[in-house]
């Protein structure tokens, strides 16, 4: 498989966008800027993998790839919010006092 400068720009544009996006869609899971990029690369690979599975077919182009790495960076995301305990979703329901 040969990718060309061109498509390897491509992919970390989607992966920083994704993650980004998803890092601010669940609050406190921001991982700065190589953090997100990872994220975002993997959830892009999530969501190659899931959306298809329930049935979800976004089309093609740039804007959907960001749309379907976002969506699959938020599973991760929630996943790993999962295995870490985070807090709730408003960022602070389980207050410790």
């Amino acid at each position: 498989m040969h990718l060309s400068n061109e498509s390897v720009l491509v992919i970390l544009l989607v992966g920083i966008v994704a993650g980004w996006l998803a890092g601010k869609l669940v609050r406190g899971a921001g991982f700065g800027i190589l953090g997100d990029l990872l994220i975002g690369i993997i959830g892009a690979f999530i969501g190659n993998w899931l959306l298809p599975k329930v049935g979800i077919h976004l089309g093609t182009g740039v804007v959907s790839a960001i749309i379907n790495a976002t969506i699959g960076a938020i599973v991760l995301l929630l996943v790993l919010r999962l295995f870490r305990g985070g807090v709730g979703w408003g960022g602070g329901w389980r207050r410790r006092w």
